[in-house]
């Protein structure tokens, strides 16, 4: 049997293989940890990360360093990360993405961060 991070490891290789991300339309990667979500923008044609965001960035303008994400504040936090993300990438004019779940099921934080991501403006 597999645990679970192998499980999703398994999961995201199976999306890797149909998700490619090129300069025009960059993949948009999520890794959430227990606490944190983190995002980058990579074209896969030359290995490169175009642009990253991480909640933290987001939550240490609004809040004290010790608090960075208050408790039961995930979700929204993800969505202001999604926010943050598509305001980022449309001054760098990039509007259309390729979304990589990263292996996660689309539903919670996922889900969260790719509805402020849409909000934000980034095409799907």
């Amino acid at each position: 049997m597999f645990n679970r991070k192998e499980n999703r490891q398994k999961r995201h290789k199976r999306i890797r293989a149909k998700a490619f991300g090129t300069s025009e339309t960059p993949r948009l990667c999520v890794f959430r940890s227990n606490k944190h979500i983190h995002a980058q923008l990579i074209d896969d044609n030359t290995g490169k990360t175009i642009l990253s965001i991480n909640d933290i960035e987001k939550s240490a303008k609004k809040s004290s360093p010790k608090d960075n994400v208050p408790v039961g504040r995930k979700i929204s936090s993800a969505r202001e990360a999604g926010k943050l993300i598509a305001e980022k990438a449309i001054k760098n004019k990039i509007e259309k993405i390729v979304f990589d779940r990263g292996g996660y099921q689309y539903h919670g934080r996922i889900k969260a961060f790719a509805e402020g991501a849409r909000e934000g403006g980034l095409k799907f």
